[in-house]
């Protein structure tokens, strides 16, 4: 069952961030109240797709927080796994990194695969007031295109319609 427009479900879970403490950081989503936060999830660290996707969203990170959105990346593994492989391939990547240990953030936004025990792929945005207004979640076989992400970003952010194939700088319908 989709989460537009419902309430996005609160977590607090413990956080990779670089250069930062992963046996004391958390991030929890009521602290995002008031901004708007991009939720990416994603199968498993040290795969093949997945950091092709996560270095795409690290090149266009500072164009999300240019629209005052932070992307926070979600997965099964721990935050040690996490820290491990960002510090080793993904070096680059300065947006959050939830550890979804118990898997309950993954079951309560629809994407737990359970017969599989990983995430599938599934982004997420969810506006100021913490209600989600863009959804989409695919195979782990189907890489998503971060551009398309930000462009439903700016299109949510009109606070308008927007036709089909809209893009930032066409038409709106009021």
């Amino acid at each position: 069952m989709s989460l537009v427009l419902q309430k996005a479900p609160h977590f607090t879970a413990g956080v990779y961030v670089k250069g930062g403490d992963v046996t004391k950081d958390t991030f929890s989503l009521a602290d995002r109240k008031g901004k708007w936060t991009v939720l990416f999830f994603y199968p498993l660290d040290f795969t093949f797709v997945c950091p092709t996707e996560l270095r795409s969203l690290a090149e266009r990170h500072e164009q999300f927080k240019k629209l005052g959105a932070e992307i926070v990346a979600v997965s099964v593994d721990s935050v040690f796994t996490h820290k491990a492989w960002y510090e080793k391939d993904l070096n680059d990547v300065k947006y959050p990194v939830v550890a979804d240990l118990t898997k309950q953030i993954s079951k309560d936004y629809g994407v737990l695969n359970e017969s599989t025990g990983f995430a599938l792929r599934g982004a997420f945005i969810v506006d100021p007031e913490g209600t989600v207004v863009y959804e989409v979640v695919s195979s782990p076989a189907i890489g998503r295109n971060t551009d398309e992400v930000l462009r439903a970003l700016q299109a949510a952010q009109t606070g308008e319609l927007c036709p089909v194939n809209w893009k930032p700088g066409d038409k709106t319908i009021k």
